[in-house]
């Protein structure tokens, strides 16, 4: 079974090898890592291709021209994992918050029969380290707005830990999903769940990023009330 790991990153120089070699360090057969960088300043990508000299057939680098939105990073990634054959795809940040150790046991919940599996930090016995109480409830208030909203059932609908079958892929893709920015975890967990996607949480420890510093704009987080109300008022998602 091929895995495609799908990684954007912005400035992610300090972290990026140590979050692909902690992949690696699993030793499950099958992993491949893709790697979307949208042109960072810092030289991500040649720390990218300097790993991939090491594994050269397990290393994809996917390098844009400019910072063109997570959501839109995470389309592109999604799209060359089924280009390349992959047959589970795998959202992950690449600053150190999400632990390579978690993704046996989201990989295996996937392959068990979920369509969707999300690394949750609010389903029991998961957890998060090291936010302050404005990083917390600007997290909540976010979570409660679209739950409130869409009316997503998840504990953890912005959760960016998951593993999405294949063909979960390709529906979300042929649907035309608008969200560029980070509103986007919730507009694919909106679709998953309106076309009847079998949706499994598993606990995870969140930690604050090790490294750099957060990439979420005012931009973001207008399109993010855009997008839920654009969802909200539609008659129908699109099939």
């Amino acid at each position: 079974m091929k895995v495609a790991v799908c990684i954007p990153t912005y400035n992610e120089r300090e972290s990026i090898g140590q979050t692909i070699q902690e992949i690696f360090a699993l030793d499950r057969k099958g992993l491949l890592v893709i790697v979307i960088d949208d042109n960072s300043p810092d030289g991500t990508s040649a720390v990218v291709e300097e790993i991939a000299r090491r594994y050269p057939d397990r290393i994809v680098l996917i390098k844009r021209n400019g910072k063109l939105g997570l959501g839109s990073a995470y389309k592109a990634g999604f799209q060359k994992a089924l280009e390349l054959g992959a047959d589970l795809i795998v959202e992950m940040d690449a600053d150190g918050s999400h632990d390579a150790r978690d993704l046996p046991m989201l990989i295996d919940t996937a392959t068990r029969g979920g369509d969707l599996a999300i690394g949750s930090r609010w389903t029991a016995g998961g957890r998060v380290l090291g936010w302050g109480i404005h990083r917390y409830f600007m997290s909540r208030g976010a979570m409660w707005f679209s739950k409130i909203i869409l009316g997503l059932k998840a504990q953890d609908v912005t959760s960016g830990f998951r593993c999405y079958g294949r063909d979960v892929i390709r529906q979300l893709l042929a649907m035309g999903i608008s969200s560029g920015g980070y509103a986007f975890q919730e507009e694919t967990l909106y679709r998953c769940q309106q076309a009847g996607f079998q949706i499994v949480e598993i606990p995870i420890t969140f930690r604050e990023r090790r490294f750099g510093s957060t990439k979420l704009s005012w931009k973001d987080v207008r399109e993010f009330f855009k997008v839920m109300l654009i969802l909200r008022f539609q008659k129908r998602p699109p099939l």
